[in-house]
């Protein structure tokens, strides 16, 4: 008997067996790599002529595909079989206030295309046209059927509230909390839209593919215009009661004109710290630690302030979380090697929690890639339940 929603349980049925075999074997190709028959049979413990018949359904709906052959030192060589990855395709997005970046990636995780403009809009109107355009555009130019495009998730500053369908808490992208607007985006690309907070999606983006995987308990701060943090528990995001889970900008910060973390750890107040100490012109985060790289003393002390700014934080998610993994990522958080020795020897002064702190792997690339990664778990659901 096969339980449903509520408990009831349904009588068996063929169809439904035959599904069930289908995705078990899909799933296991899918994270053991390419097997034969006779192998798929022993790891499912299903019969060879049930893997059989589930194989030619799954080859046929072009969920599968043939991988080559394996030749063993006895008997005859046997067909390989593993998931076709052009059987879908999902898209990241990542609305920065600076940039949007989208990419496009197949079942296999392989980002197939991917486009970058400067995010110039000035309204939450502006901005929704801005990302539905560069995501149709790279759909398009990539040459693949949009009938195959299946999921996209969006990584965006702030909180969602799928309840009021509303972003709530995106101070930097100016009117992008009113409702609907994930709705438009995706009525402009025929897609399901999913949003998620930024700096979530770049701790899911570094914990598959980058510096986090395989920590238990794994924290990722994002340092850029503004400064929030991912935490990833054995695989899985912890978001909280309503989202808000690592929203660290508004942990309260006396002594300051606005009094939180955002105001002391961010891009802006590297450059506010490096006018307070005789930086003059024009100038950026970037420009600072460049500056610092090269010993000029302004810039150095502005450094050390935001390193020894940053230890607190990092000592507070230590003594909250025991993550046994804290990653530097965002757009300071990529000048790891000049913050990294002042938060180290700041926090020593702070904690005795001493938990690993490294830089992140994936650089401008955790948003998008974590955007990835959670749209394609949507992707390959859909790519079978469509077949």
């Amino acid at each position: 008997m096969i339980g449903t929603d509520g408990g009831a349980e349904q009588p068996w049925n063929p169809r439904r067996q035959r599904s069930a075999n289908e995705r078990l074997l899909l799933e296991r190709l899918r994270t053991a790599g390419p097997a034969s028959r006779a192998q798929l049979a022993r790891d499912s413990g299903l019969s060879k002529p049930t893997v059989s018949s589930a194989l030619a359904a799954l080859e046929q709906a072009g969920l599968v595909r043939e991988a080559g052959t394996h030749s063993p030192e006895r008997g005859r060589s046997a067909v390989l079989y593993a998931p076709d990855p052009t059987a879908g395709y999902a898209l990241g997005i990542d609305i920065g206030r600076g940039w949007v970046r989208v990419a496009l990636a197949d079942l296999d995780a392989q980002v197939v295309g991917r486009s970058s403009v400067r995010n110039e809009a000035r309204t939450s109107g502006v901005l929704t046209d801005l990302v539905a355009d560069t995501a149709r555009g790279l759909v398009e130019e990539s040459g693949i059927d949009p009938a195959r495009l299946t999921h996209a998730v969006i990584g965006t500053p702030g909180v969602y509230d799928a309840d009021k369908r509303r972003v709530r808490y995106a101070r930097n992208l100016p009117g992008w909390g009113r409702p609907g607007l994930a709705d438009s985006i995706g009525e402009a690309l025929g897609l399901p839209i999913a949003l998620h907070n930024d700096a979530n999606l770049a701790a899911l983006g570094e914990y598959t593919f980058g510096a986090g995987a395989d920590s238990r308990l794994f924290v990722y701060l994002l340092i850029g215009t503004g400064l929030g943090m991912g935490v990833v528990n054995e695989g899985r995001l912890f978001t909280g009661a309503h989202g808000g889970a690592g929203e660290i900008g508004f942990l309260p910060w006396p002594g300051r004109t606005r009094p939180d973390a955002e105001s002391v750890v961010s891009a802006e107040a590297v450059v506010v710290a490096a006018r307070e100490h005789g930086m003059t012109g024009p100038l950026t985060a970037s420009d600072v630690f460049d500056a610092a790289r090269e010993g000029l003393p302004a810039a150095l002390r502005a450094v050390e302030a935001e390193g020894e700014h940053l230890a607190l934080i990092v000592a507070s998610a230590a003594a909250v979380l025991d993550p046994d993994l804290i990653v530097l990522g965002g757009g300071v958080g990529q000048s790891a090697d000049l913050l990294l020795p002042v938060v180290r020897s700041t926090l020593r002064t702070l904690t005795p929690l001493r938990p690993k702190i490294s830089a992140g792997e994936l650089g401008e690339d955790a948003v998008l890639m974590g955007a990835v990664a959670t749209a394609l778990d949507a992707a390959r659901d859909m790519a079978f339940s469509r077949r």
